[in-house]
């Protein structure tokens, strides 16, 4: 099975507070993604059963991020959590495009109960996952963890993304300036370098009002390049994922990464 935020979402990548369930989208809604002069938007954030449509739980925020085009933080305002959602303000003041993110990482742990013989699970940080496992626990298995969720917002001119080289990141020259019927180029990176050879899952949003999901399918090319030609306007949800062993926890065997962006297409 694809390891994806659809199963991600909860658990591993984005760490929102409950069992991960199959098929859970988590995902940034801006008010708007591009704004002619400097004003505010309301973004939400939710983890949902059908795409942009608060049914499930509010989306964790505690490892939000604003950056400015120049590269600054931007503090969000009037944040709240509610049963079904969260959300923010944002004042953009700057001309540019806005990165809104949020990085997770964490660390997962399973064994089996020495006394009992039943699985034990425990989330921590790599600081304190080792104190959460008894000393005498049987068949230990840690796994390291990367989310990123984010979304992108351009006042007037767009301005060039800065990459963090830190996980799974899509790079592109303008994320805000996506239309109806035209090809996009991006480019997927893994710590800074090519993303090869991965599945990356284009979906629109209102799959609420959908048989099927009709999601867009590519794969990423030896530069970890791909291109998506849109066939409607709306706003879509692009989410990829992979695992390798190149773990920063000395108890980790392998390394889970996730990222996922929502994106709108114009008319």
């Amino acid at each position: 099975m694809k390891l994806s935020l659809r199963t991600l979402a909860l658990g591993i990548a984005l760490c929102a507070g409950t069992a991960a369930v199959q098929a859970h989208n988590a995902w940034l809604m801006p008010s708007s993604t591009v704004l002619s002069k400097a004003d505010w938007i309301t973004v939400d954030a939710a983890v949902s059963n059908d795409l942009f449509f608060f049914n499930h739980n509010p989306l964790n925020l505690d490892s939000l991020a604003v950056t400015a085009p120049d590269g600054s933080t931007v503090k969000p305002e009037n944040m709240f959590k509610g049963k079904l959602r969260a959300g923010f303000d944002l004042n953009l003041t700057q001309p540019g495009t806005y990165r809104l993110a949020l990085v997770n990482e964490g660390v997962f742990a399973r064994w089996k109960d020495k006394a009992t013989g039943q699985t034990r699970r425990a989330r921590g940080t790599p600081e304190n996952i080792a104190s959460q496992i008894p000393a005498d626990a049987t068949e230990v298995e840690v796994t390291q963890s990367a989310g990123r969720n984010e979304t992108f917002v351009t006042v007037g001119k767009p301005s060039a993304l800065r990459a963090s080289g830190k996980g799974l990141e899509l790079v592109t020259a303008n994320p805000t300036d996506l239309v109806k019927g035209e090809k996009t180029a991006f480019t997927l990176q893994l710590d800074g370098q090519p993303a090869k050879d991965l599945e990356v899952t284009v979906t629109l949003g209102n799959t609420r009002y959908r048989d099927k999901l009709d999601e867009l399918k590519v794969k990423t090319d030896a530069k970890g390049q791909f291109s998506v030609t849109w066939p409607e306007a709306g706003m879509y949800w692009l989410d990829a994922s992979t695992a390798d062993k190149k773990t920063s926890v000395p108890q980790a065997k392998e390394r889970r990464l996730s990222y996922a962006a929502t994106l709108e297409v114009m008319p």
